[in-house]
């Protein structure tokens, strides 16, 4: 019962969380939040255990077992290789090539910009 139910995550829930996510910065706090994610799905349809007259929940070991290690964020980053190779085969004149090329020529400075008044009005002024 908890197979079929795996498989339904893998083909249903996971897909509509992982939509686009080949454009997806994967950040530390966003992989974070999805591995929080799958492993509430996960002890959702993996039932805890009896252990002892108790009953234990699976720890995060025994679910990644039970995965084979195929965690989202591993499935997003398959997800990123299989969208790179067909833009790395594309003719250099399709726009998405040169996107993926492009370099900014210089960097923004950081922070934010600084605006005052003079440079306000000298804006409405022209």
């Amino acid at each position: 019962m908890c197979f079929i139910l795996l498989k339904l995550y893998r083909t249903v829930v996971r897909s509509i969380v992982t939509y686009a996510s080949e454009t997806w910065v994967l950040k530390e706090n966003i992989i974070q939040k999805l591995l929080v994610f799958e492993r509430k799905i996960l002890r959702g349809i993996f039932v805890p255990t009896k252990e002892n007259q108790t009953r234990r929940i699976k720890n995060d070991e025994e679910l990644d077992k039970l995965i084979k290690h195929e965690n989202i964020v591993n499935y997003i980053k398959a997800q990123r290789l299989s969208w790179f190779g067909p833009i790395q085969r594309m003719p250099e004149a399709r726009a998405a090539k040169k996107i993926f090329k492009w370099n900014p020529l210089t960097m923004r400075q950081r922070g934010r910009p600084n605006i005052d008044e003079r440079t306000t009005y000298r804006t409405l002024v022209k």
